[in-house]
């Protein structure tokens, strides 16, 4: 009998390790796993924490355990989701949660000293954090991987946003860390300066299996995001408009899920949510279209049996990005269950859109609007197939395994042997002693 690709992978994983992996997965802190409704970065971890338990790796979960993943064990400072305390001012939750979070994972880390990898994917403070922690002797290697947001560019600047790459430019790269971006376009506009610890782009994935295929579509439209003015999807909802389509929305907004919770927040005119971004996005440019339009609904932040039917019975996913998106993990969602994606062509879009295959890539607005009435041209069987040849959860855990080998080998010079501390012995004392005052009598002469 042939040996299936997973037990191959395995193969390769113990000839380079002589054993199965022990991992420790540092997952965002926000949102507990399984995920339940809206999670980019969390799905991701979801579905490659599954996928390495399946290959016979052991994977310690470090996240938010309001809930927690059959059997994976969980390890959490926090126990109730903080999703709404994620775009606070960053004095106020966000870096507070963060950095426990982080220091909570390490301190077990360290004090079980027994693992051959840790693999983080907060963002922001995560590379910094560990090229820092991975100095240490009893610290493993980590790989960190970049979900987002993309690297600064002149236009992202233009817009207000703060530089973010000086951090990783002036890093301290002499530590057991290694990084992985999400796609090849965001991999190319990484500062130079990290370009020897950066290993081969990682493309997101999700378990196919899960998504039911659709053959026969409804007369629908829909949009699947975070409600932000990069994902733009006011043009989703004027392009809807004026061609008297229907339109679906789903996805948060500033963190808010419900449609109950989110009327009575619009309703208050002395909300704290009127200071967010995001809210201010769907209040000025996405609710005029909902009060005006009775095709055009928001659908709030879908979950489970509702977001799958919500995907797979809908005639086409409308991505209008107005930024370098580093992946899209609704854009593989929608092409699973046979559902056709049109997005404007940028950041990563053209690494997972095969135009006029699975679904269109637009250069402008009237492009957008050509390609979302001809979406009937697309099969939805090879929406289906293009997720399952290039972004299956297997094929990502297989890539991932890949990286945490390289990580372990280019760093093993630097990894002293694992264990919890020990104290030096009497003579370890002796020895130590004998040197310092070797040392200072040598400087002495000197002077």
């Amino acid at each position: 009998m042939k040996a299936s690709s997973r037990s191959t992978t395995a193969k390769k994983v113990g000839s380079s390790t002589n054993k199965k992996l022990r991992i420790a997965m540092i997952a965002p802190p926000w949102l507990a796993l399984p995920i339940q409704g809206y999670g980019g970065i969390e799905l991701v971890v979801q579905s490659l924490v599954d996928e390495l338990k399946r290959e016979g790796h052991e994977v310690v979960l470090f996240a938010n355990s309001a809930h927690k993943m059959r059997g994976v064990k969980t390890v959490s400072y926090y126990k109730e989701e903080l999703f709404e305390k994620i775009d606070w001012p960053y004095y106020d939750a966000p870096l507070q949660v963060m950095q426990t979070h982080l220091h909570y994972a390490l301190k077990y880390i360290e004090e079980d000293g027994n693992f051959d990898i840790i693999h983080d994917h907060n963002p922001y403070i995560g590379p910094s954090f560990f090229a820092l922690a991975t100095r240490g002797k009893n610290v493993p290697p980590a790989l960190h991987t970049f979900h987002g947001p993309p690297f600064s560019s002149k236009d992202s600047m233009a817009d207000g946003q703060e530089d973010n790459r000086p951090q990783l430019e002036f890093m301290n790269l002499d530590g057991k860390l290694r990084m992985v971006c999400i796609s090849e376009a965001m991999a190319q506009s990484a500062p130079k300066e990290i370009g020897d610890i950066l290993l081969p782009a990682v493309h997101n994935a999700i378990d196919v299996n899960e998504f039911p295929f659709v053959a026969e579509k409804k007369d629908y439209y829909i949009t699947l995001a975070r409600f932000t003015k990069d994902k733009n999807q006011h043009l989703a909802a004027k392009l809807a408009a004026k061609h008297k389509k229907k339109l679906r929305m789903a996805g948060t907004v500033a963190g808010i899920g419900s449609n109950r919770k989110l009327i009575v927040e619009l309703s208050n005119p002395l909300s704290r949510y009127r200071q967010n971004e995001e809210f201010k996005y769907y209040s000025d440019k996405i609710l005029p279209y909902v009060l005006r339009y009775s095709r055009i609904t928001y659908a709030g932040n879908l979950s489970g049996h509702r977001k799958m039917k919500f995907l797979g019975n809908a005639k086409a996913l409308l991505f209008p990005i107005e930024w370098e998106e580093p992946f899209g993990m609704a854009v593989i969602e929608a092409l699973a269950c046979g559902t056709p994606v049109v997005a404007m062509n940028r950041g990563a879009m053209p690494e997972i859109i095969d135009h006029g295959v699975n679904g269109f890539l637009a250069k402008n607005e009237e492009e957008f609007a050509e390609y979302m009435l001809r979406v009937d041209e697309i099969n939805p069987e090879d929406c289906r197939r293009s997720v399952e040849e290039k972004f299956s959860a297997q094929k990502m855990a297989e890539e991932y395994v890949q990286r945490y080998v390289e990580t372990i080998r280019a760093t093993k010079q630097r990894v002293e042997p694992r264990g919890p501390a020990k104290k030096a012995t009497s003579k370890q004392k002796t020895t130590t002693k004998k040197k310092a005052s070797t040392t200072r009598k040598t400087t002495q002469k000197k002077k």
